[in-house]
């Protein structure tokens, strides 16, 4: 059992050093998950003194005003041999075995964290003391409750004082030693208010009553001792402080636990309660009810770790790894999230990833439907049709057919063509904006210059179509027209409506299958231009020019929100705490 007190003071001080006190933050706290006992009093109502006894040294700052202005985690190990010893956490592997040093260094370490203005701060000190008089125990010692203000404090103090206690005891897992001094009115009782504020029902607060000694001749504190006057589930514990003529005699706290227990066995007022009174009875019990705290709480402190391990680790690999300090780290840094991005980008286009079908929704309506929104009717209406065939006969009609006006309505209506093969290649990068903000100016240059090879060779299946027109489509229009009508008119008759217009069907006809032909090759020109190259070197030229950059620029290139590498940081560092309780309890777990 004593492997658990130990435990929660291992997993306290990573706590303390990584940043975790239970303060409200972004970020998950281990603090306030654990159990831990919370010392609480009204200034002057002998806390110090408590726990000075329990302790068994002299160690605890003295003064008017408010001494504590620091949480101060106090961890007591028994050992059974040896001189006693204290070490604090923040002055590793120095042993202060005289305890006079102890307290000037809490008063040092508090102004340290606070500077002499009296103000009080919630980051605790940790303070381990070895001694054989001990029980394995941890306490919290809080600041002392005020009602007003001295000279040097801010009028908040009131306030903040009581705030700090609250962020503490408020917890479920804490629990309260609340002092109260027996030669005062309970009612008017600083610690007993604030914790039945808290706790209603007192099933995690310890009462203890100082001062009995001090009570007025014919008094006592039976009634409180005995759960009369104010009902706690624990029984209240009555201890016997030494005098303040003591502690300016320096009397030796193991003898003033002797007198403490002289006084309640020989006391006829408290004679039949003295096994359970004074301050060693007081810390063999918070030891052992810590103890049974601790164990009820291991299965949920497991669980609370693994769980929260798995939310950090998800989170900081959102966020990514950090930033390389060396010019050879940042170059393979670089590399590694655009080869991330390269595969990403392949994905989207082959379907892994959403996104590929866009461009084939650009191939199979996109183009389709602007090739049918070409006005071809205006390229052959009648008066053009005339226009360009009397222009391409020139002085001498033409005999049989006019070749040369079909070439020139044919080449001017694929022409139109042109503007739908242009937009069927850039269409396929607007489906991709995020991505090109991603993978920055490197890619948007390689997929322009893409776009432009591919842009180039779609134009040219257009320009090949103007170029050479199918002979075997106009071989079989005379065997057409003999079939519906007479071919060979007089010259005059040639310029005639009806003959105007089989032409202009003619051409059109021609224009539909080569639009027909223009539909099924332009998405495998743009596919092999440019989606496949796309997929096979889509970052090859920024790689090469990659290896070129300068340490400084590299540096440029990793630019990081602050927030982010402040948060990449924090949350490793709570990650590693989680890490470290989750083998301490393990090791725990597997010794029993």
């Amino acid at each position: 059992m004593e492997n658990l007190i130990s435990l929660v003071n291992k997993i306290q001080r990573a706590c303390t050093a990584l940043g975790d006190h239970g303060e409200e933050s972004a970020l998950p706290t281990l603090w306030d998950a654990l159990p831990a006992i919370a010392v609480v009093g009204g200034q002057s109502s002998g806390k110090s003194s408590v726990l000075e006894s329990v302790v068994g040294k002299d160690f605890l700052p003295r003064g008017a005003g408010i001494v504590t202005r620091r949480p101060l985690v106090l961890q007591l190990h028994r050992i059974n041999e040896g001189r006693e010893y204290a070490e604090f956490m923040h002055l590793p592997r120095k042993k202060f075995t005289d305890f006079a040093a102890v307290r000037k260094e809490i008063s040092d370490e508090t102004d340290r964290e606070t500077g002499r203005s009296k103000q009080i701060s919630t980051v605790p000190i940790h303070l381990s003391i070895y001694s054989p008089n001990v029980v394995n125990l941890t306490l919290i010692d809080l600041p002392g409750l005020t009602k007003v203000a001295v000279e040097g404090q801010p009028d908040s103090i009131v306030q903040d004082i009581e705030n700090m206690i609250r962020s503490f005891i408020e917890k479920p897992n804490c629990i309260i030693l609340a002092i109260s001094p027996a030669n005062q009115d309970l009612a008017t009782s600083d610690a007993i208010k604030i914790s039945r504020e808290v706790d209603p029902k007192g099933e995690r607060t310890f009462g203890v009553l100082t001062k009995i000694d001090l009570m007025d001749k014919g008094t006592d504190a039976v009634d409180i001792l005995e759960g009369r006057s104010y009902k706690l589930q624990f029984p209240w514990i009555g201890v016997v402080n030494r005098s303040q003529a003591d502690i300016n005699k320096s009397v030796d706290m193991i003898a003033a636990r002797r007198r403490e227990h002289e006084y309640f066995a020989s006391s006829p007022d408290y004679r039949h309660l003295a096994n359970r009174m004074g301050s060693e009875h007081l810390g063999k019990m918070l030891s052992k009810h810590l103890e049974t705290v601790i164990k009820s709480r291991i299965p949920g402190l497991q669980s609370l770790i693994n769980k929260t391990i798995a939310e950090l680790e998800a989170e900081l690999s959102r966020l990514g790894k950090p930033i390389a300090s060396d010019a050879g780290g940042k170059l393979y840094m670089i590399m590694e999230i655009c080869r991330t991005f390269d595969q990403i980008f392949k994905e989207h286009l082959d379907g892994v990833r959403s996104g590929g079908d866009k461009i084939y929704s650009v191939f199979d309506n996109q183009l389709p439907a602007a090739l049918k929104r070409l006005q071809f009717d205006k390229h052959l209406s009648m008066d053009n049709v005339r226009k360009l065939i009397t222009e391409a006969d020139g002085y001498q009609p033409h005999l049989i057919a006019p070749e040369q006006g079909y070439r020139r309505l044919i080449e001017s209506s694929l022409i139109t063509i042109r503007g739908p093969a242009e937009a069927a290649v850039d269409a396929e990068l607007k489906q991709y904006p995020s991505l090109r903000v991603e993978v920055g100016n490197a890619a948007i240059d390689s997929l322009d210059r893409m776009k432009g090879e591919s842009k180039k060779a779609t134009l040219q299946l257009v320009d090949m179509e103007c170029c050479y027109l199918t002979v075997e489509f106009f071989r079989k229009l005379p065997q057409d027209t003999e079939k519906g009508g007479n071919p060979t008119h007089s010259i005059f008759d040639r310029y005639n409506d009806s003959y105007l217009r089989r032409i202009g069907t003619n051409v059109l006809s021609y224009v539909n299958m080569v639009c027909a032909s223009l539909r099924n090759s332009i998405p495998k020109s743009v596919v092999h231009c440019q989606v496949r190259e796309a997929k096979r070197s889509l970052l090859d030229y920024f790689f090469t020019e990659l290896g070129t950059k300068e340490s400084k620029h590299l540096a440029k290139l990793l630019d990081e929100d602050p927030a982010i590498m402040q948060r990449r940081a924090n949350l490793a560092k709570r990650l590693e705490l989680y890490r470290s309780a989750q083998s301490e309890i393990d090791a725990v777990a597997w010794s029993k």
